[in-house]
């Protein structure tokens, strides 16, 4: 038997709380996007139809094509980091659909924080984002946003 709490259907307040959570994570690497693809807003778009949603301005529906679109922009670049970012932005737009997709931007930002410095500094900047993903989420959340607790992650690709 696991000891893991199980996922279930939060209140909306939690759900907006993950949501404003997994925005701000993705937010924190978008540059690494806009950076090499100023042009493209999808990756932002994203973000700001999460946050539009958490204010209850836009629906749901809008919220999963808008991270369709900016999973859309991580297949149509070509930069690791891009890559990863864009994906960060495309798992926040989707927690308004299943907030189980919170841990996913975590470990996309993660994963776009390694892949934008040396390869000898990629593991202290992966700590400190790391640090400051579980310091940004409330302790009885963290079940959620961090299901393998703070040094696991989930196997994503870019």
């Amino acid at each position: 038997m696991s000891d893991k709490k199980p996922f279930t259907n939060p209140e909306i307040a939690i759900h907006h709380e993950l949501a404003q959570w997994a925005a701000d994570c993705a937010e924190r690497t978008l540059h690494l996007f806009e950076e090499l693809h100023p042009d493209d807003e999808r990756p932002r778009f994203a973000i700001d139809t999460l946050r539009a949603w958490i204010r209850d301005e836009k629906t749901m529906a809008e919220c999963r094509q808008a991270a369709f679109r900016a999973h859309d922009a991580a297949r149509e670049v070509g930069e690791p980091q891009a890559i990863a970012a864009a994906r960060a932005c495309g798992q926040a737009a989707s927690v308004a659909h299943m907030f189980t997709h919170s841990p996913n931007v975590a470990d996309y930002a993660i994963k776009a924080i390694g892949l934008s410095v040396l390869k000898n500094k990629a593991e202290t900047a992966k700590t400190a984002e790391r640090d400051w993903q579980w310091n940004h989420l409330r302790d009885d959340l963290r079940h959620i946003g961090f299901p393998k607790g703070k040094n696991g992650s989930a196997k994503i690709r870019i």
